[in-house]
């Protein structure tokens, strides 16, 4: 299943993408999207209110690539996570080009938790419960 990734850059570019779009967002929400692990509360609560109106997922893909980005960073920064293009085995096993491996190694996938709760609005694909579950995170902070 091959899908048209829209904007989103590789790994080695991530890092400036999330800044861009936290940059555009913050500027006209005003969020505190300031890289916090609470922050992701708010990544969450952009979804739901995404969902409000049931838009097309095609809609609002953008937006939930951003977000998905940006939970990613968290990982990156506060996790000891790294960004990294995933294989072709990756890629068809998360639906995503990019994702976050861990200190440890294990693969993770915030661009595809944001889509998974925009699609079921479950507090299961909660954002921030993914961060709090991550198993290999390093045991402090990572200085960027």
């Amino acid at each position: 299943m091959d899908r048209d990734f829209g904007t989103l850059p590789g790994a080695r570019d991530m890092r400036a993408y999330v800044a861009r779009f936290v940059a555009q967002l913050t500027e006209r929400n005003r969020l505190p999207l300031d890289y916090s692990v609470t922050s992701l509360r708010i990544v969450d609560f952009v979804v739901d209110g995404l969902r409000r109106n049931e838009p097309e997922r095609a809609q609002v893909e953008e937006v939930l690539s951003g977000l998905g980005a940006y939970a990613g960073e968290v990982i990156v920064r506060r996790a000891g996570g790294r960004w990294v293009d995933f294989d072709a085995e990756q890629r068809a096993f998360f639906g995503q080009p990019v994702g976050v491996t861990m200190p440890d190694g294990r693969a993770w996938n915030p661009l595809g938790k944001v889509v998974n709760r925009f699609e079921a609005g479950s507090d299961e694909e909660s954002v921030q419960r993914l961060y709090l579950l991550l198993h290999g995170r390093a045991r402090r902070t990572v200085s960027c």
